[in-house]
């Protein structure tokens, strides 16, 4: 297990150190074109409905022997429902086997449930994840969006990070790229639609890579720790065993001579 989560480690990294530069880049140009005054009553910019409710889409793997992955993050969850979101209605949005039943268990108000998420496409399985909490964003049914997932850092360092998607808060942008304005076709607004939709898709698309490189990071030192603890425990044993079958061997040996001597 060690050795496939290694394998499959390696291909994650890639793909989140080459999905990383181009969300930063998405949303540097969507906080561009945010910033005209035209866009600014935009839904997406703005929450519609009761800003008291929150969505919080959370990320878990749908199996274990990952170490910590997974009960990190039901646990950085319940933190952030106790203490950021106290007093208010929380929607939780869940991917993984693993955190649906742990949240519901704690009494979470769960509602999408995803599995096989990163079994599949994922950019596909984004669109559907992020598209669904906009809709909802959107009517008013939530007033904010968050996301809990494993942030990656290292193969053996991953940090449960919180991040807010909805409303989108634009980024600060430097004064010689607020001076560049664009042509726009067919419309401004509908080319603003269109790459906010797109960046929204972006940014849940990189959240699950990096979800899935953190896991196959945390499997890969969980079961390098399994298999080193396994062979110290076989030692001890195998050293265990071999003083008792000394023992018995000297006892055995002690009583022989012992009937010689008395006969």
């Amino acid at each position: 297990m060690k050795m496939v989560a290694a394998s499959k480690l390696r291909r994650a990294q890639v793909a989140i150190e080459e999905a990383r530069p181009y969300a930063l880049s998405m949303r540097a140009l969507v906080s561009n074109l945010a910033s005209r005054a035209e866009l600014d009553l935009h839904p997406l910019l703005n929450p519609a409905g009761d800003k008291g409710k929150v969505g919080i889409i959370v990320i878990s793997s749908d199996r274990g022997l990952c170490g910590a992955f997974n009960s990190n993050i039901i646990n950085a969850t319940m933190k952030y429902i106790d203490r950021e979101f106290t007093g208010r209605e929380v929607l939780v949005t869940v991917v993984g086997r693993k955190a649906i039943e742990s949240l519901r268990r704690r009494d979470c108000a769960v509602g999408e449930t995803y599995t096989s998420v990163m079994e599949g496409p994922l950019m596909a399985a984004s669109g559907d994840i992020i598209g669904r909490a906009a809709d909802q964003f959107s009517v008013g049914d939530i007033g904010e969006v968050y996301c809990v997932y494993n942030k990656f850092k290292s193969a053996l360092s991953q940090r449960v990070t919180l991040e807010k998607l909805l409303p989108f808060e634009p980024t600060s942008i430097e004064e010689d790229q607020a001076s560049i304005d664009y042509l726009y076709e067919p419309s401004q607004t509908g080319v603003f639609e269109a790459l906010l939709q797109k960046h929204l898709q972006v940014q849940m698309h990189r959240i699950l890579n990096e979800s899935a490189a953190s896991e196959h990071g945390a499997r890969m030192t969980a079961m390098d720790s399994a298999t080193t603890n396994a062979g110290e425990m076989i030692d001890r044993l195998t050293l265990q065993y071999n003083h008792a079958r000394q023992d018995a061997i000297t006892k055995e040996l002690i009583e022989v001579v012992s009937g010689a001597e008395a006969l």
